[in-house]
C-alpha cells in the first residue's frame, strides 16, 4: 500500500535511548514523559531523556539493588527511586541536573504494607500508593526529610495516575471493579471523589480480580475527564468494547459512551488529538473513534463504531549503525516491527519499544482521510475537531466546487452551516473577551474558518476553473451568505462584490435587481458605492444605490454627495430637509455645485434656499465670513441684482 494511504503515523524523530539488556533497565515516567536507562542499578550511570530529544541528563547512583521505579519531580530538582516494596529513596538535584549524591528515604507505614508505586503531585509533594491505601507526603529537600500530610486507608489492587489532571484512580475490592478517584489539585489537599462500580461483562466463578489495570486508562477528551475501560467479551463470538465513564465535578462518574470494536484479543489504547485510538496486536491494525461524531443513543449511552475500517500504522524505517563497513556507509535502514510484542503504550500518545530503544509519539495524518471518508458532511465535522486541520478543510471545500467533483447545494449548505456555527461561537467568545468578560468552559477549541479564508482559498477556484457555470457559482455564494445571515454574522462586502461582478459579467441584471430588491444582498455603503459604479452598464443601479443608502439611515452625507455629483441639486435640498440636516450642511458645497450646472435658475433657487436658512438661524439672510461664500454672493448680484434679496422662494 502507498505510504500516503496511512492516517496513523509514528513521529518522524523518535527519542532514542539505550535498549533494555542484562545490564540496562529502562523505565518511563508517564507524567513528565521521561525515559530512564539505568545501567547496573545506577552505578554505571543513569541517562534520562524526554519529553523531547534536547532534554536529557546523565548521572550516577549507588547500586543498592535493582530499581523498581524512578521518577523526577516535575521541576527535576528531586529524584525519587524505589528499590524495595517498603521504601522510596530521594536525591536532590541542582538546576544543571548535578547531584550531591546524599540520599534520604521514606518508608511506608505499617509492617505488612507494601508500596505498589508512587506519583508526584507537585514539585514537593508525593503520594505513595500502598497495599493498604494512600500516603500523601511533602518532601523537604533542605532538611532531607518528608512530612506526612494525610493518609487514606483502603485496600488497593492497582492504580492509574493522570498527571495532567492530578487524578489518581484506585481499584479496590475482590473483583477490582470498585474504583475510587482522588484529586490532588490543591497543594497539601487530598480530595476524595465519589466511588463507583464498573460493569463487568461476566461474573467470574469463583470470584477473583476481574478488572485489570492494563484494561483501564484515564484521559482528557474534548476537555472532559474520562475513565476508559476495555471490556473483553465472555466468548470470542462477540467483539470487545470500550466503555467511557465521565468524571463529574459533583456526583458519580457517568457512563456516557460505548465504543464497539467488533474484534477480540489483546488491545492497547491511546488518545491522539481527542480521538480514541485502539491498537489490535493480532491483526496489526488500529481503529479510531470520535465521540463527537453522531452515534446511536438509547437516551443514556451513545454507541459508536470506528470512523474508518481497521488499518495499520504507517511503516517506519530507522537508521541504525551499519555492521557491514564494506557497504560504504556507517548507517543502514531498519524496518521497525510494528505492533511488536516489545511495544508498550503510555498515555496519551506514546509508544515505546524498549528492546529497540525508541520512544515515539503517535500522530494523525489528515490528508489521507479526505479520500477515505466519502461523506463530506461527516468529513468536515471530523476535521473541525482536529488540530491544524484548517488547510485540509479549505482544500475539501474548494474541491467540492470543482467540475467533476461538485457537491450538491444541499451538501454544501450543511458544510457551510457547520463552518459558520463554529465561526459564530468564535466571534461571540472574542466579543466577550474584548468586553473584558471572563469566558469559562469554551468547550473544544475547534478550527475557525472565516470569510477571508473562504474568499481566498475556496471561492478562488471560480477563477482557476473557467468552465464552472455562473449559475452554480451564484447559487454557491448565495448559500454561503444565507448561512452567514442565519448565524447573525455580518457579511463582508467583497462577497457581495463577487456575486455582483459575476451577474454583471453574464448580463444578469434582472436577477441582480431582484437580489437587491428582496434584500438577498444586505444593504451596506460599500455595496451602494459598487452599484453607483455600475450605472453606465445598468442605469437603474443609480436609483437602487440611492434607495439602499436611504434605508441604511447612516449614509446621509453619501446620499448628498451622490446627488450633487449627478447635479441633482433640488432633490438633494429636499433630502437634507427631510432628514433634518438643513442647519449643518455646507452652503458653499451646494452653491459651487449649482454654479457648475450653468443653470441660472438652479443657482438662484439654491442661493435663496440658504439665504432662507440664514434668516431662520441668525435673523439675517447674509452669509457669514467663515462660510467662504463671497464669490457666490458677487455672482448672484451680477446675475440678478441687489433687489433680488427681497424675494425668498422655497424649494418644493
Amino acid at each position: 500500500m502507498d505510504n500516503d494511504n496511512y492516517y496513523i503515523v509514528l513521529c518522524k524523530n523518535p527519542i532514542r535511548f539505550e535498549p533494555v539488556s542484562k545490564v540496562n533497565n529502562v523505565f518511563f515516567d508517564d507524567t513528565n514523559k521521561q525515559v530512564f536507562a539505568v545501567r547496573s542499578g545506577g552505578a554505571m550511570g543513569v541517562v534520562m531523556k524526554g519529553p523531547d530529544e534536547k532534554s536529557s541528563a546523565s548521572f550516577r547512583m549507588e547500586d543498592r539493588g535493582d530499581i523498581i521505579s524512578i521518577k523526577f519531580s516535575p521541576d527535576k530538582r528531586i529524584l525519587a527511586a524505589q528499590r524495595s516494596n517498603k521504601t522510596v529513596e530521594f536525591s536532590n538535584f541542582q538546576e544543571d541536573l548535578t547531584t550531591d549524591q546524599q540520599e534520604y528515604s521514606q518508608a511506608c507505614k505499617g509492617k505488612t504494607t507494601e508500596i505498589r508505586g508512587f506519583v508526584w503531585s507537585s514539585n514537593t509533594e508525593i503520594i505513595f500508593i500502598t497495599s493498604g491505601g494512600l500516603e500523601h507526603y511533602q518532601v523537604l529537600p533542605e532538611k532531607r526529610s518528608l512530612k506526612s500530610l494525610k493518609t487514606q486507608a483502603l485496600q488497593v489492587n492497582w492504580y492509574v495516575w493522570l498527571g495532567s489532571s492530578n487524578l489518581l484512580l484506585i481499584s479496590s475490592g475482590t473483583l477490582g471493579n470498585t474504583l475510587y478517584p482522588f484529586q490532588f489539585k490543591t497543594p497539601g489537599v487530598m480530595t476524595k471523589l465519589p466511588k463507583f462500580e464498573v460493569d463487568l461483562p461476566a461474573m467470574p466463578r469463583p470470584q477473583k480480580l476481574a478488572l485489570l489495570d492494563r484494561d483501564v486508562i484515564m484521559a482528557v477528551i474534548y476537555e472532559n475527564l474520562y475513565i476508559v475501560v476495555l471490556r473483553h467479551p465472555p466468548s470470542t463470538s462477540t467483539g470487545a468494547e470500550i466503555v467511557l465513564y465521565q468524571i463529574q465535578k459533583e456526583g458519580l462518574a457517568r457512563k456516557t459512551d460505548v465504543l464497539k470494536l467488533e474484534m477480540s484479543g489483546r488491545f492497547a489504547i491511546n488518545v491522539v488529538d481527542n480521538l480514541i485510538m485502539v491498537h489490535h496486536q493480532a491483526s496489526k491494525t488500529s481503529v479510531i473513534f470520535d465521540i463527537h461524531l453522531e452515534g446511536k443513543s438509547d437516551g443514556y449511552v451513545t454507541y459508536h463504531y470506528p470512523v474508518l475500517s481497521p488499518l495499520g500504522i504507517k511503516p517506519f524505517k530507522l537508521l541504525l549503525p551499519s555492521l557491514n563497513m564494506q557497504a560504504g556507509t556507517d548507517r543502514t535502514e531498519y524496518n521497525c516491527e510494528l505492533y511488536s510484542a516489545n511495544w508498550i503504550v503510555f498515555q496519551p500518545d506514546i509508544v515505546i519499544d524498549a528492546k529497540l530503544g525508541c520512544l515515539w509519539t503517535l500522530q494523525i495524518s489528515l490528508n489521507p482521510l479526505v479520500t477515505m471518508i466519502p461523506d463530506k458532511d461527516r468529513l468536515i465535522q471530523f476535521l473541525l475537531n482536529r488540530t491544524d486541520s484548517k488547510p485540509v478543510i479549505l482544500n475539501v471545500c474548494a474541491q467540492m466546487l470543482v467540475p467533476g467533483k461538485q457537491a450538491s447545494l444541499q451538501s454544501l449548505a450543511k458544510v457551510y452551516d457547520m463552518l459558520n456555527l463554529t465561526y459564530k461561537q468564535h466571534l461571540d467568545i472574542q466579543g466577550q473577551l474584548s468586553a473584558g468578560e471572563t469566558v469559562s468552559g469554551t468547550g473544544n477549541k475547534k478550527v475557525v474558518i472565516e470569510q477571508p479564508d473562504m474568499f481566498t482559498h475556496v471561492f478562488s477556484v471560480f477563477e482557476e476553473h473557467k468552465d464552472i457555470k455562473y449559475k452554480f457559482i451564484v447559487a454557491v455564494l448565495i448559500e454561503y451568505i444565507r448561512s452567514l445571515n442565519q448565524f447573525g454574522i455580518l457579511v463582508q462586502h467583497y462577497l457581495y462584490e463577487l456575486i455582483i461582478n459575476i451577474l454583471v459579467q453574464n448580463n444578469c441584471f434582472y436577477q441582480l435587481h431582484q437580489f437587491l430588491q428582496y434584500h438577498v444582498l444586505s444593504d451596506s455603503k460599500p455595496l451602494a458605492c459598487l452599484m453607483l459604479s455600475l450605472e453606465t452598464v445598468y442605469p437603474p443601479a443609480h436609483q437602487l444605490a440611492l434607495d439602499m443608502l436611504k434605508r441604511l439611515q447612516t449614509a446621509n452625507e453619501e446620499i448628498v454627495e451622490v446627488l450633487l455629483s449627478k447635479q441633482q441639486l433640488l432633490p438633494a435640498l429636499r433630502f437634507i430637509r427631510s432628514v433634518g440636516n438643513v442647519d449643518v450642511v455646507s452652503a458653499r458645497k451646494f452653491l459651487e455645485a449649482a454654479l457648475n450646472t450653468n443653470d441660472n435658475m438652479i443657482f438662484y433657487t439654491v442661493f435663496k434656499f440658504f439665504e432662507q436658512r440664514n434668516l431662520k438661524l441668525k435673523a439675517n439672510p447674509r452669509f457669514q465670513t467663515g462660510e467662504h461664500c463671497e464669490q457666490y454672493v458677487q455672482q448672484f448680484e451680477s446675475l440678478f441684482g441687489y433687489e433680488a434679496f427681497m424675494s425668498l422662494p422655497t424649494v418644493q
